[in-house]
């Protein structure tokens, strides 16, 4: 497969520390990749970094062969539910149709082919119905099918989750999976970060494993050996009866929660 996305030597510094060091990469075209590891690693910098919101310390991102600020084609990227500001006053027919604007521009009016692509995003994701919500009003669920339906508006060539299973209900868990499996046979790039490992182990093509630089990246079953969750997660990984079990400690501020909850820990087991 054609290389997608190419990282040599990447770091990328924010909040005033390096959260990604030295980085070497490369993402095959129309791959589905799990970015994993521990809070703070450097998953959301990654994302940031590829949508030109963070730039490069040092080192060289290509993507198609072209530096970021050169990329022409749509990169849609879904945030954090916690980065939004959920009290703006924007419909969800209004959220989604910002998808539209790296193809009409900003000052231009909604084209017919515009409104056809808002409509069938919200169709896709179910919920046509809440068109002319505010967004503020709707629930952790609902929000993060109108941010997947904006993405989804985009036709991108390239989509980043940002710990999308985090907070949501398992309805929209499973629409978003069935999202993803629609994508693949577009051959649309994706990259969803994520502390689940079964859900990375068992739904995704290649894995990258970070802690703050590249500890392993490959498929899931090269990637997710003892030793590399070891090095990558340290004291919050255990074994019990053959079983890794990494213990997520949970941080205001930092990447996002996943798994089960066991009292401020969270606990995600790899088969």
């Amino acid at each position: 497969m054609t290389d997608l996305l190419e990282l040599h030597g990447v770091s990328v510094a924010y909040g005033g520390r390096v959260a990604l060091q030295e980085v070497s990469l490369r993402i095959p075209l129309g791959a589905q990749v799990a970015v994993v590891g521990p809070n703070g690693a450097g998953k959301s910098t990654l994302f940031k970094a590829m949508v030109g919101l963070l730039p490069l310390r040092s080192g060289e991102m290509l993507i198609h062969g072209r530096s970021v600020p050169e990329y022409s084609e749509p990169i849609a990227y879904v945030p954090q539910r916690e980065e939004v500001d959920w009290r703006f006053p924007v419909t969800v027919f209004d959220v989604v149709a910002m998808g539209r604007f790296g193809r009409r521009g900003w000052l231009r009016r909604l084209s017919g082919e515009d409104r056809r692509a808002v409509l069938g995003s919200l169709e896709q994701l179910g919920i046509p119905d809440l068109a002319h919500r505010a967004i503020g009003e709707l629930s952790g669920g609902q929000q993060q099918r109108v941010f997947l339906a904006r993405a989804l508006a985009q036709e991108p060539r390239v989509l980043l989750l940002d710990e999308p299973f985090t907070g949501v209900d398992a309805a929209t868990r499973e629409a978003t999976l069935e999202l993803l499996a629609g994508l693949r046979a577009r051959s649309v790039t994706v990259l969803v970060s994520t502390h689940d490992l079964d859900l990375a182990a068992g739904r995704f093509d290649q894995v990258v494993l970070l802690n703050g630089r590249l500890v392993s990246a490959g498929k899931p079953d090269v990637v997710f050996t003892e030793a590399n969750l070891h090095e990558a997660f340290g004291g919050q990984m255990v074994v019990v009866d053959g079983k890794v079990i990494v213990v997520d400690q949970c941080c205001g501020g930092h990447e996002g929660r996943a798994g089960g909850q066991a009292g401020d820990r969270e606990q995600r087991s790899l088969r």
